[in-house]
Formats: structure tokens, C-alpha cells, sequence
């Protein structure tokens, strides 16, 4: 069960990082082909805002399947849901709200 809840939040996060993935691609070509001066665009964000943004997404995203990737390697060696830091169980509800926890409320 907490490996399919694991798998099924890896696959969401890989889907959000190739979607960013490809917006940042379609940003950085749209602003190649571009010569519109985006610092003093009265229309809204600048394409470096926007490029910025994107890249933190993307980076978040990214670290995201590595903190599940991280906790399915904890599933298989049965070491989920134990403390990296006092080697307490993480608490039911912690692991509820952040299912690839690797420290308890106290430790964290």
C-alpha cells in the first residue's frame, strides 16, 4: 500500500517535471525567436521572471522524485517510516501528509 501511494506520487511528479520541462524548452525558443525587450514589457512578467519560475518548478519537481525514489529504496530495505535521526517510527500522520519523510516531528 505505501509503495503504490509512493509509485503513484513519483509518476505525478515525473509527469509535472516533463511538463515544466517542456514550457521552459518552449519558453527558452519562443524568447530565441524574440527580440522583444521583456524588462520593459507593460504587459506582465518578464521572460527572465518567467524563466526563473519555471527552473525553480522544475528543480522542485525534480527533487521530488528523488525524495520518493529515496523513500521506495527505504520501503524495499525496511527502513520506512524509521527516524534518520533519533531511529524512532515516524508518526502515522507525518508520513500521511509528507509520505517520503525521512525524519520524525521532533528530529525535523
Amino acid at each position: 500500500m505505501v509503495r503504490d501511494e509512493l509509485l503513484r506520487l513519483r509518476e505525478s511528479a515525473e509527469s509535472d517535471a516533463a511538463t515544466l520541462a517542456a514550457d521552459l524548452a518552449g519558453l527558452f525558443a519562443a524568447s530565441r525567436d524574440s527580440n522583444a525587450d521583456d524588462e520593459h514589457d507593460p504587459e506582465g512578467a518578464t521572460v527572465g521572471f518567467e524563466r526563473a519560475q519555471l527552473t525553480a518548478l522544475l528543480a522542485a519537481a525534480r527533487q521530488r522524485v528523488a525524495e520518493v525514489d529515496e523513500a521506495l529504496r527505504r520501503v524495499d530495505a525496511g527502513t520506512y517510516g524509521v527516524c534518520e535521526g533519533c531511529g524512532r517510527p515516524i508518526g502515522d500522520e507525518r508520513l500521511a501528509a509528507r509520505p517520503f519523510a525521512r525524519l520524525c516531528m521532533a528530529c525535523a
